[in-house]
């Protein structure tokens, strides 16, 4: 079998690849696409499917239930942990990259025929790339499939329904939210592994 090294390289490659290519073919045609459907039902649905991809929830649920729980049971405490350390690593990184790539997002496309990148900017018009609800949705959907395994389907098609979401809403290009859902992925993954799952393995049997 593959190390775990080399699956994630491969995985980072492909992820890559796959940003360049949408950027080069994909991202203004399929915008252009989604973008028709604003006065749509559809638009209607996926405008409450994306508050779900909102950061905030999840940090105030997080920190409240490592607080509540922190001497009254390890489980819990650790699960608020980990939810709220997931969704804010992820944020925060999304947020640098934003920062620095500095995007410009669908909206000035068809207002101004903008696209591309200028780089370091923090005008909310010009941080398309990552998408950061795409990365707080697959946050916590990973959060959801490493700890509850039977429901990992489910918990991952949350995930992909709040990334499409903003596609659907035109708030972003298929290249944003493709590396916006990779960046939740890798922050969930990486904290998982070297932090939280030795606290799950030494609590799990304090769970209510």
């Amino acid at each position: 079998m593959m190390n775990k090294t080399l699956q994630w390289s491969i995985a980072s490659v492909t992820v890559i690849l796959l940003c360049v290519l949408s950027y080069l073919f994909a991202d203004i045609p399929s915008a252009l696409w989604f973008h028709a459907l604003e006065k749509t039902l559809v638009f209607k649905v996926f405008y409450k499917i994306t508050l779900f991809g909102d950061s905030v929830a999840y940090l105030v649920a997080g920190l409240l239930l490592f607080v509540v729980f922190l001497k009254r049971n390890p489980y819990w405490s650790n699960w608020g942990l980990f939810l709220f350390s997931s969704v804010a690593v992820s944020g925060l990184s999304a947020d640098l990259v934003k920062y620095i790539a500095g995007r410009a997002r669908p909206k000035l496309y068809f207002n101004n025929a903008l696209y591309g990148f200028d780089f370091f900017h923090w005008e909310n018009a010009w941080t398309s790339f990552p998408s950061g609800h795409s990365a707080t949705a697959f946050s916590v959907a990973v959060i959801f499939a490493t700890l509850y395994p039977r429901w990992r389907f489910t918990a991952l098609f949350g995930g992909i329904l709040v990334a499409l979401s903003r596609l659907v809403l035109a708030q972003h290009y298929i290249s944003d939210v493709i590396a916006g859902s990779f960046l939740g992925i890798v922050s969930t993954v990486l904290l998982y592994n070297f932090y939280f799952k030795s606290k799950f393995d030494a609590s799990r049997q304090n769970k209510i």
